[in-house]
Parts: C-alpha cells; sequence; structure tokens
C-alpha cells in the first residue's frame, strides 16, 4: 500500500507517514485529512513512497485526499523546503501559513463554477449613463458606477467587495442592459498607452527588458516622483505580452487601492488580484486560485503574497524594497523580499528592486555588482522639481502644542493659495503620556514595558503593543492629585490644533485608528484627490508611494527621537522616511516645500537630506557599519525567548549558548534583556549569533536548532530570528 509523507502545520520539524491506498505520485503537493493524536488535520503531501522507517502497528491511514484543486507545484513545494531551512521553522507550518485559510482546514473547497471566470462591464448604453442620472441617496449604485468607470471591467468578487448589496444593483443593471458579462477567456492582452517615458525611463526600460527569461536583480533606485510606476507598468506589458505573470510585492495594505487603480487603467482587459489582510476568507481563496490557474496576470500583494503559486511566472517587482514592512515579525520570520530574490533566480526571470532609499544591504550589493542598478534621477513630470527642505530651529522657535509659528505661517500661505498640506507626525493617539505634574507618576500598560497612549475622544488609556486599553483615573492613582494631564503630541492632539488655528480647513487624520473600517482609506484617498481635504495629519501610512498632485508643503514633526535610538538602523530608517514623506510634495506643477521642526538642524543627516543625497550619507554609514561589524558586512541570527519569569528566560538562554562548540568565525553575545523587556505580560530576552559567512551561520545554526529542541522548555517560548531587522 502507497504510504503519503505529510507535512502538518505542528511545531515539529519533521513530516508523518500515513498509509493512502489510492495514492500516487500525481497527488504530490494536494491536501490530505490525517488523524494526528486525538484530532484530524490537513497537511500537505510532500512525498510518495513505498516503505517507512515507522513500525506497521503505529502507521495510521489517511482519513482522505482532497483533489478539487490543483496540487502545489514542485517549485512551489521548493520554496517552501528552502524557508524551512534557512529560517530554521518546521516545514509543516512554513507551508500552512502559506495558504489561504480555507485550505488550512478539513473541509473539502466548494467552487462555485465559472465564478471567478465572471466579469462584468459597461454597456455602450451604459457608458451613455452619467453619475449624476444616479439619485444621491443610492450611494452604492453611485459607488458601483464609479468604479466600472475607473476599472472598465469588474469581477464578481469586487463588486461584493463594494457591499453585499452591490450584487443586486448589479442585476438590476443587468436587466436594464446598463451592464453586461464578459467572457475573458482567449482576449487579447492590450495595454491603454501612457505618458510619455522620460530619457531616463525609457533607458530603464529598455535595460531591463534585454533579458526577459534569465535571473536578473534590477535596483531601480528613483528619487521620489521620478516616475518608477510608470516603469513597472512598462515592464509589465512586456511579460504580459508573453503571456506571462507579473508578481507585485508592496509593503502595506494602503497602498493597494491606488496601485491597483492604476494596475487597472492601464491594462483593463487583464486579470488584476489582490492578495492582502484586507480580504475575507473566501476572496483571498479566490484570488489565490485565480492565480493558480494561470488566470489572474497580475498578482499585486503584501509580503505573503511571495507564496502564491505561479504557473506562467515571469517577472516579480519589489516596491519600496527598503521597508521593513517585507519582515514577518510573529511566527514564521522570513524576509519577502530576500524570498522574493530566491524565487526569481529558482524561475529563472528578472527580479525588480524599486525604491527611493534603498535599504544599505541592497545598496552594499549594487555596489559590489550583485544586483544591476538603474537610476531615475529626476521628476517624471515636466515642470515638477524636488521639494526644497528647511529645517527650523525649535530651540529658537519653540513649538506651541506641537507647531511651530514658522511651519503655522507656512500651512496659512498654503491655505491661501488653495493648496493642500502635509503634517507628518509618526504617533497615533492624542498624546504619548498621561502625567502628573506632582510627583511625576505616568500611565503604564501592567502587561507591557511601555507607557499608555492617551485617546482623549475615546476617554481611554491604550497600548499600542498589546492592545490593552482602560478608562481615564479621575486622580493620580500615587499621590491623588486631579491636575493630571496628557504630554507630547500625537496624531489626534495635532488634528485639534490645527482645528483651532484654522477653522475654515478642511482637516482629516490618517493613522491606524481613522482608517481601521472597510474601504475608509479608499474613501479618504478619493477625498483627497478630489480637493475636499486642505490639510491631511498622518503617520507613516501617508510616507509612501501616494501622489498628491495638489500637495505643496510637508511639516514634519518629532523627527529627532530617531536620533537618540539605541537600534544601529535607527539613522537609515528615519533617512528614508523622512525622504518618502517629504517626496510627496511638489509632485506636479505645484512646488514642493518641506518644513522639519528639530533641535539639531546642523545634524549630518539633515544636511544630507536637503541635498537629496542619499549616496553621501547611504555610504558613510556603510563605512560605520564595517567597522562596527553589522550587516550587510555580517550575518546574524537572533535566539529570542519569553517567560513569565526573567530568570527562566536568561538561564534559558545561557544554556543555549553553552550547548554546542563553535568555530572562531562564528560570533556569540551573552544574552541580554530585549529592547522592550516585558510584551503581552512576558518577560523578553535574546542572545546574538553572527559570522562574516552567510554559509558558515547557517552550518552552525542546523546543528544548534536540533540540539535547542532537545532542551527542556515547558516555561519558555523561543524562536530564532534569521536576519533580524529589529533587536
Amino acid at each position: 500500500m502507497p504510504i503519503i509523507q505529510v507535512a502538518l502545520n505542528v511545531p515539529v520539524d519533521t513530516v508523518f507517514d500515513y498509509y493512502a491506498d489510492d495514492a500516487s505520485t500525481a497527488d504530490i503537493g494536494l491536501r490530505a485529512c490525517v488523524p494526528f493524536g486525538k484530532k484530524l488535520l490537513t497537511g500537505i503531501i510532500i512525498a510518495v513512497i513505498a516503505e517507512t522507517q515507522v513500525p506497521s502497528a503505529k502507521l495510521r491511514s489517511a482519513q482522505f485526499i482532497f483533489r478539487e484543486i490543483k496540487p502545489l507545484s514542485q517549485e512551489l513545494l521548493q520554496l517552501f523546503n528552502f524557508c524551512s531551512r534557512y529560517y530554521h521553522y518546521p516545514l509543516g507550518m512554513v507551508i500552512m501559513n502559506g495558504l489561504p485559510i480555507k485550505l488550512r482546514n478539513n473541509q473539502p473547497i466548494q467552487l462555485k463554477k465559472n465564478l471567478t471566470e465572471q466579469r462584468y462591464g459597461l454597456t455602450p448604453a451604459g457608458a451613455l449613463i452619467k453619475i449624476s442620472d444616479i439619485p444621491a441617496k443610492q450611494r452604492i449604485a453611485r459607488r458601483l458606477f464609479k468604479e466600472f468607470h475607473d476599472s472598465t471591467e469588474l469581477s464578481h468578487h469586487q463588486i461584493q467587495q463594494i457591499s453585499p448589496r452591490a450584487i443586486h444593483v448589479l442585476k438590476d443593471w443587468l436587466a436594464q442592459d446598463w451592464v453586461a458579462s464578459i467572457t475573458t477567456a482567449d482576449k487579447p492582452i492590450e495595454a491603454n498607452s501612457g505618458p510619455p517615458l522620460t530619457t531616463e525611463q525609457a533607458r530603464a526600460v529598455a535595460l531591463m527588458t534585454a533579458t526577459p527569461n534569465q535571473f536578473k536583480a534590477w535596483l531601480l533606485h528613483g528619487v521620489t516622483g521620478s516616475g518608477k510606476t510608470e516603469v513597472y507598468l512598462r515592464i509589465i506589458a512586456t511579460v504580459l505580452a508573453q503571456n506571462k505573470q507579473s508578481l507585485v510585492l508592496i509593503p502595506e495594505i494602503n497602498l493597494t487601492p491606488q496601485l491597483e487603480t492604476v494596475f487597472r487603467a492601464r491594462f483593463p482587459a487583464t486579470c488584476l488580484v489582490s492578495l492582502h489582510s484586507g480580504l475575507n476568507d473566501t476572496e483571498r481563496l479566490m484570488n489565490w486560485l485565480q492565480a493558480q490557474n494561470g488566470e489572474a496576470k497580475i498578482i499585486l500583494g503584501t509580503r505573503l503574497a511571495v507564496f502564491t503559486p505561479l504557473p506562467d511566472l515571469g517577472l516579480i517587482i519589489v516596491d519600496e524594497e527598503h521597508d521593513a514592512s517585507f519582515k514577518q515579525h510573529e511566527g514564521l520570520r522570513y524576509s519577502a523580499r530576500d524570498l522574493a530574490i530566491f524565487r526569481a533566480k529558482q524561475a529563472n526571470i528578472p527580479i525588480l528592486l524599486g525604491s527611493a532609499t534603498p535599504s544599505l544591504e541592497s545598496y552594499h550589493n549594487a555596489l559590489i555588482h550583485r544586483y544591476h542598478t538603474v537610476r531615475l534621477t529626476s521628476r517624471a513630470i515636466e515642470n515638477a522639481a524636488l521639494p526644497s527642505i528647511e529645517c527650523i530651529d525649535t530651540r529658537a522657535d519653540k513649538p506651541r502644542e506641537g507647531l511651530s509659528k514658522a511651519l503655522l505661517a507656512a500651512i496659512d500661505r498654503c491655505l491661501a493659495n488653495k493648496h493642500q498640506s502635509l503634517i507628518f507626525i509618526n504617533r497615533r493617539g492624542y498624546a504619548p503620556v498621561l502625567l502628573c505634574r506632582s510627583c511625576g507618576w505616568t500611565a503604564a500598560c501592567h502587561r507591557c514595558s511601555s507607557r499608555l497612549v492617551v485617546h482623549l475622544r475615546d476617554k481611554k488609556l491604550c497600548c499600542h503593543h498589546c492592545g490593552h486599553d482602560e478608562h481615564f483615573p479621575r486622580a493620580c492613582p500615587d499621590c491623588g492629585n486631579q491636575d493630571i494631564a496628557p504630554f507630547g503630541q500625537g496624531t489626534q492632539r495635532i488634528e485639534e490644533t490645527l482645528a483651532t488655528h484654522f477653522p475654515a480647513a478642511r482637516i482629516a487624520r490618517i493613522d491606524r485608528d481613522s482608517t481601521r473600517r472597510k474601504n475608509a482609506w479608499k474613501d479618504i484617498l478619493q477625498a483627497i484627490h478630489t480637493q475636499q481635504i486642505d490639510i491631511l495629519v498622518g503617520t507613516q501610512i501617508l510616507a509612501k508611494g501616494h501622489d498628491f498632485p495638489n500637495l505643496s508643503l510637508v511639516g514634519i514633526l518629532n523627527a529627532d527621537t530617531s536620533l537618540y535610538s539605541t537600534d544601529f538602523r535607527a539613522s537609515e530608517r528615519l533617512f528614508a522616511q523622512l525622504m518618502q514623506v517629504a517626496g510627496r510634495a511638489g509632485r506636479a506643477e505645484v512646488p514642493g516645500h518641506v518644513l522639519i521642526q528639530t533641535e539639531f538642524p546642523a545634524h549630518p543627516l539633515y544636511h544630507a537630506l536637503q541635498r537629496q543625497d542619499y549616496d553621501s550619507l547611504a555610504q558613510a554609514l556603510l563605512a560605520e557599519r564595517k567597522t562596527a561589524k553589522f550587516p550587510p558586512f555580517v550575518h546574524q541570527a537572533l535566539l529570542r525567548a519569553e517567560s513569565h519569569v526573567m530568570q527562566d528566560v536568561m538561564n534559558f538562554l545561557t544554556q543555549a549558548s553553552h550547548l554546542i562548540a563553535h568555530s572562531d568565525s562564528i560570533e556569540m553575545f551573552d544574552p541580554v534583556p530585549a529592547q522592550i523587556v516585558r510584551l503581552k505580560g512576558l518577560e523578553r530576552a535574546q542572545l546574538l549569533v553572527q559570522s562574516a559567512s552567510r554559509s558558515q551561520l547557517q552550518e552552525f545554526l542546523g546543528k544548534w536548532y536540533i540540539e535547542i529542541n532537545r532542551l527542556a522548555t515547558h516555561k519558555i517560548r523561543w524562536m530564532l530570528d534569521i536576519d533580524p531587522v529589529e533587536f
């Protein structure tokens, strides 16, 4: 009887053997429901064998093999295997992490026939209708109509995303012949014409399309507003002409609506799907299946999309490749950017890494010619220039309620000229601290080593690490003083201050709190582009990838906090963040101006920013890192551990440090408490290991991982973090 080897979603680094009388090698990559202990679990068949080391008396039979969808390809299974080996994480957990949630349970998938293929578009009669012909109270109908105009075609599940009631509107319009279903099968792939390319853009496209069917890693280093997206679109068009698929990875879900609109407008007849956490389980599964079937030609997604099955993959693009969001910080701590490079090499296709401020790792790889570099040094729109950047010395012009006189005057001029302003402060909430001025007490989270953030409108104190919240105290719990007050500024407080100074201005706050509702961010973007908003107040959500043509002023608050950080990556991240947010200004005809409030206007980082000189800062930081033996000149791994008692954590890490001998090429440091010592009620510490040789570090980690697994760790939760980006 054939025996199947199944990878299960359990924290054990092995596969499990089961009898399966109807199995064959064609079943490799399919899901199988098998008994595990007293439960039934679903896993992936990774091999079919004739013999096993498991005694026949202990070998159990598989319950069921699900054959309703295609198996995972050998290439994808190889990617999962590489991920498991490199990040030292159980294979079954790696695979199941990469699948849609609906494929992880013990139920067969009920495929709705033709639902994934069904698309709709306006008929000639529907195209004559104006949005003003639809009554204002029919908000869903108006929104659906606008989506048809913006996207030309919509799929069934895209219409469902607008609203469950949009399907009823669709049925009415089908009956009225406003809308008709469209068959996408055998439809020629066409692209709408884009704007004329600049000389630099044309050169970039020519270089990167010259060798389409071989692996090359390209670093597209272009200033903000230089038209990197247009370069992406032109290269994707050449890939579509070969009837191949393009995978576009973006760092955050908030970038999806704008990019999706741009891509759909350029390729209206091409099936495009999105994969991100904003989709429900059914939507994600349907999009995943369209990609697996080869029907979806453009796949736009966040980091988990790197595991999408793509039978005709011809190109991978990683936009904003420097962004730390490509690194997963819980569970399987993988880097989507690094896995994308492996996947491109595996498929022998080009990969394009785009950024205005490349990570120092990528910049270094370009310097040593491991990556091929293409530069875009000027803005793509005629007459659009890089913004002027000025530092406001807050020692002389002291801010009141977070805003200096110079910044307030600049906002006033901006309003007078009917231009938009953006005030950037990377701290949500009303204020970061609730303080008793009498005894110095501050509200702290009892579960984390952090202060509670004041959310004044909700009359709550919230922890942004663990989610704990509590009501405002009426008095200081230490001394009884009733004069307790918020200290510092967050987005909510800045919004309130601006409303006081500019009562006639239309102000919008954009942070995680204000964009929680589904489609909230999409609605805000629409309001920005239709100039229904005068002043934006926001966090890093606004910092990257967005194009606001009427935005002329960017004010940056609290930038100095990163200059005090103990993290060796702090300067790199601060420069990237400031360069990105500054790049939102002056992207069209409107000239841009950036004001940075700082106590250190002479700091080299701000000087480099004013000169828009990423190269000089990057080379200085690389020189520092080489001297200090920091990445990219060494490769690192961090053994993280947590428990309810710090002494247990330190004992475990100390014990782990003595498990095996290591050569002089491996450097192991002493265990230390984590930067946030207590998180979600657990005490945390870590142990750093590094080496100048990646292969020697991996060889050591492979042996060390086996020995750590043999330790008694019932009180400890631990994980290995390979290539950590946060300490």
